[in-house]
């Protein structure tokens, strides 16, 4: 009987109901049950929604098979294994290897607690029975037994600090269930979570024949059906505390942010690694500026250089504020950069003039490829060779020029005049003119008058046509690439939307080669971008991730968490943190650890370096009514 039954039923013999044959629409009317009491009401409530579904009818598989070996639930197999013996010592963290396996795992621990008297009463009886033991062997004169003795030691240490309440006694119990589609790979992860325990000689069996039981032991629902437990005192016992993540503090270096796994200080020095490069990849608004100009911000204070390549004008302010240098790049600006300077180089270095020379043609070869916009043909590319080579020894400087960086060197301009006066140059020269003497003249055939000694050096290139942009970039790159060569310093070096430099091969290739010869310079290469997907398209894009030390992802793009998921090897707790992750939060990677970060800057700092419209917005109108008021 349902609950609309129990309240409208047929009539019955001997039971009294109002009835009526026909109402007024021509239909039967329900007789309803005269006199029906609070209990019955509540009772016929009760059970018509145990007729409903509940939250057990939605989470409860299809269908179940219980094996000596494993359970079925639905299309899902489920084993456990169980701990019954640990080794004399073991390490801080040792469960951390089997929490971050990469398999579907539910682990329970059962403590429970024994009260220390009885406890005591047993110790002293165990620690009587092998103190006779030790005589008995001492008397007839038998070679000692070192089991016992440790056994004897370590029992009166125990009794001892039991006494003196700084320990206390329980009984513990470990239980993992491993879940897998296919039952092959079950038995195969299972087989590794033994291994790895094994490993640190801590000895697991199968619940063969009880895995319901152990099913259910290791359900969220605290109910021990094996109780296999191991006595533990409070010691070993801490060492198995499940909540375990990586740390990154360390006494030197800058703050970066919170560990959001433990709240403690990330705090790193990135030339403390192999290499002190760093890619940053978030999408548009998830805070990677922000984060950069944080640790610009903080290096500059234990005195490290900082060079910024800034696309959209976001370093300005900051710029000011560290009284650095600040450089807009555009054709109408007045600040010049010429691709033909070389550098000086290094005391003590054994490169040669030959060498320093050489290189700086290979990358002009590359720079005029990606100014007339297409590959050149092998013919094309030995004009060019040879023309920059009669270009710079029209200057005095050849492959046996000492100290060729000290020399004047030639411009964009006396190539141009060296490819008029050879045979077969003339479509090249047709080409290169536009940059000489057409729209684009003026911007890279000029000598250089501007300096990098300064701390803090930025280069803006937001008012450069987007055509030019990677041109200037590739120059921009070179020239401070020079710099770094002639002296030795500790420097950073930021490339903002480095995505555009990928889009060509010759930046490309620049790109990978500044990441690789960084670190003999004392230099750190930090790329950032939002377009992880041109950027992994590129080869050279997953060769600088592979020879950049530090990672920092912030909340990323469906479109692209695949592509790096597959990169940074992300397990899918990862995937959804960093898909749903608030502004400034994400993963940081530092060699072989990684950990969940969040940004957080000071208010000095966060009025200094925030790109929020709104913010900007409000801090003008503020300096605005300032002016006015004085």
């Amino acid at each position: 009987m349902n609950f609309i039954e129990y309240l409208f039923p047929q009539s019955k013999k001997n039971t009294p109901v109002k009835t009526e044959n026909v109402s007024t629409d021509g239909t039967k009317e329900i007789p309803l049950k005269e006199n029906v009491s609070n209990e019955e009401f509540k009772k016929a409530e009760k059970i018509f929604n145990e007729g409903l579904s509940s939250v057990k009818d939605v989470i409860s598989p299809a269908s179940m098979e219980i094996d000596s070996s494993f359970v079925r639930l639905s299309e899902v197999y489920a084993s456990s294994i169980y701990v019954y013996t640990y080794p004399r010592y073991i390490d801080a963290n040792w469960l951390s290897p089997i929490i971050n396996f990469e398999a579907t795992l539910d682990i329970s621990m059962y403590v429970y607690p024994i009260d220390s008297a009885l406890i005591m009463k047993k110790l002293r009886n165990k620690v009587g029975q092998i103190g006779s033991s030790i005589h008995m062997a001492r008397d007839k004169g038998k070679v000692r037994d070192p089991i016992l003795e440790a056994a004897y030691q370590d029992a009166e240490e125990l009794r001892d600090r039991l006494a003196r309440g700084e320990e206390k006694f329980f009984q513990y119990a470990l239980y993992i269930t491993a879940y897998h589609p296919d039952k092959k790979t079950l038995e195969k992860t299972l087989k590794q979570i033994e291994s790895i325990l094994g490993g640190k000689l801590i000895l697991t069996k199968r619940s063969t024949l009880r895995e319901e039981q152990a099913l259910n032991t290791t359900l969220p629902m605290c109910q021990d059906e094996l109780f296999i437990t191991r006595n533990m005192n409070t010691g070993p016992l801490s060492s198995s505390f499940p909540f375990t993540s990586s740390d990154l503090t360390s006494d030197e270096g800058i703050l970066y942010g919170l560990n959001r796994h433990n709240n403690s200080l990330i705090i790193f020095d990135r030339f403390s690694l192999p290499n002190a490069n760093e890619v940053v990849f978030a999408t548009s608004g998830a805070g990677k500026s922000y984060a950069v100009k944080l640790e610009i911000l903080r290096s500059l204070m234990l005195g490290t250089d900082v060079i910024v390549v800034d696309p959209e004008n976001e370093y300005e302010e900051l710029s000011k504020v560290v009284d650095g240098t600040y450089m807009r790049v555009s054709l109408n600006s007045d600040r010049r950069i010429n691709p033909f300077d070389l550098p000086l180089p290094i005391a003590g270095d054994d490169e040669n003039s030959g060498d320093i020379l050489r290189s700086n043609i290979i990358t002009l070869q590359g720079l005029v490829d990606l100014m007339l916009g297409s590959n050149l043909t092998p013919e094309e590319k030995a004009i060019l060779e040879k023309a920059l080579i009669e270009t710079y020894a029209l200057k005095g400087i050849t492959m046996e020029t000492e100290n060729p960086g000290e020399i004047p060197p030639p411009t964009m301009e006396d190539l141009a005049d060296v490819l008029s006066e050879m045979k077969g140059a003339k479509d090249l020269l047709i080409r290169l003119e536009q940059y000489t003497k057409g729209i684009f003249g003026g911007i890279f055939n000029k000598p250089t008058n501007i300096d990098l000694n300064g701390g803090f050096v930025c280069f803006c290139i937001r008012d450069l046509e987007e055509r030019l942009r990677p041109i200037a970039m590739y120059i921009i790159l070179n020239y401070i690439w020079n710099i770094v060569r002639s002296k030795l310093k500790r420097r950073i070096m930021v490339i903002d939307e480095a995505w555009s430099l990928m889009q060509h091969e010759d930046s490309a290739n620049f790109l990978f080669g500044l990441t690789k010869r960084a670190r003999k310079y004392y230099l750190g290469i930090t790329t950032i971008t939002q377009d992880v997907s041109d950027f992994l398209q590129n080869p050279k894009g997953k060769a600088i991730i592979s020879n950049s030390s530090m990672q920092l992802l912030l909340k990323q793009a469906p479109s692209s968490i695949e592509e790096l998921t597959k990169i940074f090897n992300l397990t899918e707790g990862e995937k959804y943190y960093l898909l749903n992750s608030a502004q400034g939060e994400g993963l940081f990677f530092a060699d072989q650890k990684h950990v969940a970060i969040q940004i957080i800057g000071s208010y000095l700092e966060h009025q200094t370096i925030t790109t929020n419209p709104e913010e900007i917005l409000n801090k003008q109108k503020v300096a605005e009514e300032g002016e006015q008021n004085t």
